[in-house]
């Protein structure tokens, strides 16, 4: 297997290419990230989104591993957390064995919520997967894979 750590100039020059491809397709409203229309049509910040849709997703997480999965700090995950848990969107709960460390969970107006968010996602994708012809859909699905297995193998 090929050593992915030091990219040579060809990996850089092909980096830049996406990078510019990738700029040019946030500039499209069309092709915009469809976080940010669930954001205006549920008056949610970008993470409190991907807050539900990690929960959602891998289930009940302390919120150390929240925050690893939305990507932000575990003071900033605290701030989205006591937000989302006002709008009684989500549950704290104290570990039974070490009451140091915080769950968080959906609760069931969450888990609606989690439903609608990953149910207009799956539009959007559909959207712009049906821009694609049958082979270049294959195409994509086999390359995506292969980044992702790579991805775990890294890790």
């Amino acid at each position: 297997m090929r050593s992915i750590s030091r990219p040579g100039r060809s990996a850089l020059a092909d980096a830049r290419r996406l990078h510019a491809l990738l700029v040019a397709n946030m500039r499209r409203r069309s092709l915009r990230d469809p976080i940010a229309a669930a954001c205006a049509e549920h008056d949610l910040s970008a993470p409190q989104v991907h807050t539900l849709l990690a929960l959602g997703a891998d289930g009940d997480l302390t919120m150390g591993d929240l925050a690893r999965r939305v990507a932000v700090t575990e003071k900033t995950v605290t701030g989205l957390v006591d937000r989302l848990e006002r709008d009684g969107l989500l549950a704290r709960r104290r570990d039974q064995v070490d009451r140091r460390i915080v769950h968080v969970a959906l609760t069931a107006a969450g888990r609606a919520l989690h439903r609608r968010l990953d149910s207009g996602l799956l539009r959007a994708l559909a959207l712009l997967l049906g821009r694609l012809d049958p082979a270049d859909r294959r195409d994509l699905f086999r390359i995506v894979g292969k980044l992702s297995s790579s991805a775990v193998e890294e890790s």
